[in-house]
């Protein structure tokens, strides 16, 4: 009933923000819904998932479109170092920009995105990535600063052929691209657990 309180009192009216993210534990999917509801970002496309954890410091310079996937990462909207260097030159500098990020993408762990980058469509970026220049349609990047590593066509159909070699593949067949299900997911862990240790199971 507490949950069910705190969810309807953030997505009604912004407030105990917090306190709902400690207490619900809420899913990407649903906290996005949440950044929705709330037009914390300027755009946001439907299918989202962004995890409570990512972090956007200036949210009003952020699109999004469809089908965008959150790790815990960062979003960088201004250049901190120029209030020190206004002072220091005695300059007046402007750092602020814009993050495009366009359908179909995915932002891994730890990623930093700095202002000024439009990202996609169908793109990804690897974990650790520093993005600091726009990433081309289709592409893989990585690395500081990001590169491109590849192409996300090329990332799918290896990943097509390794996942149909798995011991568990008939389980994820019958849960379909839909995605996470409960139902299925400690028979999932217990498959996997045997399969990348198998020397426990011989103990």
């Amino acid at each position: 009933m507490i949950k069910k309180i705190l969810r309807m009192i953030a997505f009604k009216t912004g407030r105990l923000k917090t306190l709902y993210v400690w207490i619900c534990r809420p899913s990407g999917s649903e906290y996005a819904r949440l950044l929705r509801a709330r037009n914390f970002l300027h755009e946001q496309g439907d299918f989202c998932s962004i995890l409570p954890t990512t972090k956007f410091t200036d949210p009003q310079y952020v699109a999004l479109g469809n089908n965008v996937h959150f790790a815990t990462c960062t979003l960088i909207g201004h250049d901190g170092s120029n209030a020190m260097l206004n002072r220091a030159y005695n300059a007046i500098i402007e750092g602020v920009g814009p993050i495009r990020i366009k359908d179909n993408c995915f932002i891994g762990r730890h990623a930093i995105i700095m202002p000024s980058v439009t990202i996609g469509p169908n793109a990804v970026v690897a974990a650790g990535a520093v993005v600091t220049k726009d990433v081309p349609e289709g592409a893989v990047v990585g690395g500081v600063p990001a590169k491109v590593i590849g192409t996300v066509k090329d990332l799918v159909e290896k990943r097509v052929r390794n996942t149909r070699e798995l011991p568990w593949f008939d389980l994820l067949e019958k849960r379909g691209v839909s995605g996470y299900d409960p139902t299925m997911e400690p028979e999932l862990v217990r498959r996997r657990v045997a399969h990348f240790f198998p020397d426990k199971e011989k103990r």
